[in-house]
């Protein structure tokens, strides 16, 4: 795809006000605040936010906006690391890159419980983004970037996650019956030799249905000598069987290039954690930039469904 026809230098176009949450704008001391999960919530955008704390791990904010670009923090942490029952002893180096999907009336949040145990997927859910309830711990460990699917897919609840086998991280689909016990795994989208996305890939915002299959924005990685830089690109699945690769986009759709996606904890990092479709069929895509604040970018939704085009 030509640079005229993206008409800049991503498909993905940033807001000009951007980013839209930096440490400044926390209403109690911290470190970072990035990788936030967007939802659209009775007219409300409503953000879940990763705040990292200054003792170093990391725990849930949320923000609220009536446009989706202007946020107000709330003062109280939404969701900490538990210190008691059965999530405490997974939970001890915090939570992090919490993604929210709605299905029948409830939100589901996917998020990843940091340990001296590893990384494991861990599944909570919410009516109102002011009470969460744990449900259960849903991976081994060496799994995380885990998201759902709005809808059952043969009569299974889906997921992708991204479990790390002898050092390659791909983007793998398991089912479940129940949203607690998952199996009938598959490997989906490994790196790709040759292309912005060799080392690593991973899910980044819960699946959207279109008119021509599920479009997933992903994260892929490259390393360099000076470290690895992550972008956001696109792959369409087939929407009764998602295993079914349909389209894979060659180039990213956005990649880090202005100094707060350059620049920050983590250098080189654009990570979308979710996105919302407007009824005028715009989307807008937010995402953790350089793991030290947050950005949206938009695009018109059926100009991202064009890029597939492997």
């Amino acid at each position: 795809m030509t640079r005229n026809r993206w008409g800049g230098r991503d498909l993905l176009h940033r807001w000009e006000g951007n980013p839209i949450l930096i440490l400044e704008d926390m209403p109690f001391p911290c470190n970072t605040v990035f990788n936030g999960t967007p939802v659209k919530h009775d007219g409300e955008y409503l953000l879940l936010i990763r705040v990292e704390g200054q003792r170093g791990y990391s725990f849930f904010t949320l923000a609220r906006s009536e446009d989706g670009y202007h946020f107000t923090v709330m003062k109280k942490p939404a969701m900490v690391p538990a210190t008691n029952g059965p999530f405490a002893k997974y939970e001890t180096r915090g939570i992090e890159d919490p993604r929210a999907t709605f299905i029948d009336g409830t939100y589901y949040i996917l998020y990843t419980a940091v340990s001296e145990h590893g990384y494991r997927i861990a599944l909570a859910q919410t009516d109102d983004f002011e009470k969460f309830e744990r449900i259960a711990m849903i991976s081994e460990p060496g799994n995380k970037d885990g998201v759902l699917f709005p809808e059952k897919v043969g009569g299974y609840y889906v997921r992708l996650d991204r479990p790390l086998g002898l050092g390659v991280g791909s983007i793998w689909l398991s089912r479940s019956p129940d949203l607690i016990n998952w199996g009938d795994s598959e490997m989906l989208l490994p790196p790709r030799a040759g292309y912005w996305d060799p080392f690593r890939v991973g899910a980044s915002v819960p699946p959207i249905r279109t008119d021509k299959g599920w479009l997933e924005i992903y994260h892929g990685t490259k390393m360099t000598s000076a470290g690895p830089i992550y972008r956001a690109g696109a792959v369409m699945l087939d929407i009764e069987d998602p295993t079914i690769v349909l389209h894979r986009c060659m180039v990213p759709i956005l990649s880090p290039r202005e100094d707060y996606e350059r620049i920050g904890d983590v250098g080189n990092v654009v990570f979308p954690c979710g996105a919302i479709v407007e009824p005028d069929g715009e989307i807008k895509v937010y995402y953790g930039a350089a793991d030290t604040c947050m950005a949206v970018a938009t695009a018109n939704l059926s100009d991202l469904l064009e890029c597939q085009t492997e």
